[in-house]
């Protein structure tokens, strides 16, 4: 028996030809296509490419070319069937079975598929040649919405007393248009009624671009009547596993690697009419596992971004409590919080598509660091507070199901707890204390010292060590090669200073031309002149606060670079970063 032709198309719309050839063939991006070494010969420069627009790649060596099906039955030796049902498996599928079931469920679908589509033609052409449409008209001209944005999202318009039900009961049967949804059974009335009647309509396709329920909106202020419905569930739509307007934004992913996540749908429209089109709605339901496995089969970043409101950021929590646990290496999950009463329809309109994606740019905040920041506004500095923070972002990183990731988030969680809990902590911090510990108790009388920080007492030593001592180092100037300044001044004087030394020529400290202030501000404030202070002078003292000092800066570079590191990595979570971290981590235990 054949596979029925939704059934294929539907598994060939969930995945990108690159996504399925990248498991055997290391691709590249070159424009709109990817290329990379054929499979199907021994080659060292790239003929084999690959094109998501128009779903095929095409190997210039051996003329091999086809669809994902093609591929995978001739890269692993699949007949067709086994390939569909290899595919259907990595789109999330279930495999069809052909039973008679699988077979009556084919032609209901196709019934149900048809009637969707009658239905939301009508209503769509009545709303833009029924002139008598005047509150509908006016609506959308209040929101700003033309001709255009009418046609892109086939909006209708379902009028109060509607009897399209009528004109289509002479072909499908009463049973079958209740169970469509778009008609419910008034007990009263003794009459099917139009679910959406006196509403705007707005298809929700299928991944395929075929409509499969609807959302409706009045167009009244109404307090008996809610402001958004949807269809109810049906067998062959599920809230939880569609998204309004993925069929369109879907096609984006060659150009773009991120799409945006709102709440409503005229917020999908109003960002679409501004020009930013890789816009998807979940649909009024909490933002479920499959919506995110089914975006990241075509985007690397999802960006949620609900209204600038309490219930908004409710939502947006939940969204990132359910969410998480789908994070992959390669994968992001970001949000984005707009003022409050804005949502991005509003936000879009008034301010522009470039400042929109500024504001994001700027603004968006990874998943992780968005619980971590929610659940420390939630915590008191007090041990009970502390436990039931540190137990909740436990839990939340335990549900993460990638293992790398679950793994980094709770390193980066407890790296942020014992930030607030230093006291608790103080082993960590051995190594800023190694060695020094005669600078550091003279160090308490500089603290008065308005604007002079711990690193620049470190490199005052430092100068002060050289300018007292340049005999010596003229003679060692080996020992200064991989010292390493930060404070611009200072560094400058260190650099001068050495190329004075490395002349040989004979130097003497009156004669040398550095800033007076400088150099009195250095000898006042080193911390070392307290110990060279009536002690004879003695090169193996000299090289041993030398020794000192170095390693006190060098743990401070240390300190700067696992700092970049963790802010790097609380943006990608890239397993190579975390091992880098790692590295400098343990590199500061053993100084």
């Amino acid at each position: 028996m054949k596979y029925p032709k939704e059934y294929l198309d539907e598994i060939k719309t969930r995945l990108k030809v690159s996504s399925v050839v990248s498991k055997v063939v290391a691709l590249k991006k070159r424009g709109k296509e990817f290329v990379g070494l054929s499979p199907f010969k021994n080659e060292k420069t790239p003929s084999f490419t690959v094109n998501d627009e128009k779903e095929f790649y095409h190997c210039f060596a051996t003329s091999e070319h086809g669809n994902i099906f093609d591929f995978v039955m001739k890269t692993q030796n699949l007949r067709f069937g086994e390939a569909v049902k290899y595919l259907a498996n990595i789109a999330g599928m279930q495999p069809y079975l052909f039973t008679k079931q699988d077979e009556e469920r084919e032609k209901n679908l196709k019934e149900y598929l048809s009637i969707y589509s009658k239905y939301v033609d009508y209503y769509h052409n009545q709303l833009l040649k029924n002139e008598k449409l005047t509150n509908a008209r006016e609506y959308l001209k209040n929101r700003s919405l033309s001709k255009n944005e009418v046609k892109k999202f086939k909006i209708g318009f379902v009028e109060k007393n509607p009897s399209f039900f009528d004109e289509l009961k002479k072909e499908f049967g009463e049973k079958t248009l209740l169970e469509s949804g778009l008609f419910y059974f008034d007990e009263k009335k003794k009459k099917c009624v139009e679910r959406f009647k006196g509403r705007l309509i707005f298809p929700i396709n299928n991944i395929s671009g075929q409509p499969i329920a609807l959302g409706g909106r009045i167009i009244e202020n109404l307090d008996y009547l809610a402001k958004y419905i949807n269809s109810p569930e049906t067998n062959f739509f599920k809230k939880g596993s569609n998204l309004y307007n993925l069929d369109l934004a879907r096609k984006l992913s060659n150009k773009l690697d991120h799409i945006f996540l709102v709440e409503g749908y005229m917020d999908v429209v109003g960002l679409s009419k501004n020009g930013v089109e890789n816009v998807v709605a979940n649909l009024g339901t909490s933002l479920s596992d499959k919506q995110i496995l089914t975006l990241n089969q075509f985007f690397d970043d999802i960006i949620i971004c609900f209204d600038g409101d309490e219930s908004g950021y409710k939502a947006a929590l939940r969204a990132a409590e359910n969410s998480i646990k789908e994070l992959k290496p390669e994968k992001q999950i970001s949000f984005l919080f707009l003022p409050d009463k804005e949502d991005p329809d509003s936000f879009v309109n008034r301010n522009g598509k470039n400042y929109f994606l500024d504001f994001t740019k700027q603004n968006k905040l990874p998943i992780h660091q968005f619980i971590l920041s929610h659940y420390k506004k939630q915590t008191k500095n007090n041990p009970s507070s502390m436990a039931i923070f540190e137990k909740k972002l436990r839990s939340i990183a335990k549900t993460i199901k990638d293992n790398f990731i679950k793994k980094y988030v709770l390193e980066f969680f407890l790296e942020k707890i014992a930030e607030l809990t230093p006291h608790s902590n103080q082993n960590k911090n051995k190594s800023f204390v190694k060695k020094t510990k005669s600078l550091e108790s003279t160090q308490k009388f500089f603290n008065d010292s308005q604007g002079i920080t711990g690193v620049e007492l470190k490199e005052f030593s430092l100068l002060y060590l050289l300018l007292n001592n340049l005999s010596f180092f003229q003679s060692n100037i080996h020992l200064l090669e991989n010292v390493k300044l930060f404070t611009e001044i200072n560094k400058q004087i260190f650099n001068s200073l050495r190329e004075k030394l490395k002349s040989n020529e004979p130097i003497d400290i009156k004669t040398l031309n550095f800033d007076k202030q400088l150099i009195d501000k250095i000898n006042k404030f080193a911390p070392i002149k307290h110990i060279l202070k009536n002690k004879p002078k003695n090169d193996n003292k000299v090289i041993e606060l030398l020794d000192d000092i170095s390693k006190d800066l060098f743990n401070h570079d240390l300190e700067l670079r696992i700092q970049e590191l963790e802010s790097k990595f609380s943006e990608d979570l890239s397993e190579t970063t975390f091992n880098a971290l790692k590295e400098l981590k343990n590199e500061r235990k053993t100084n």
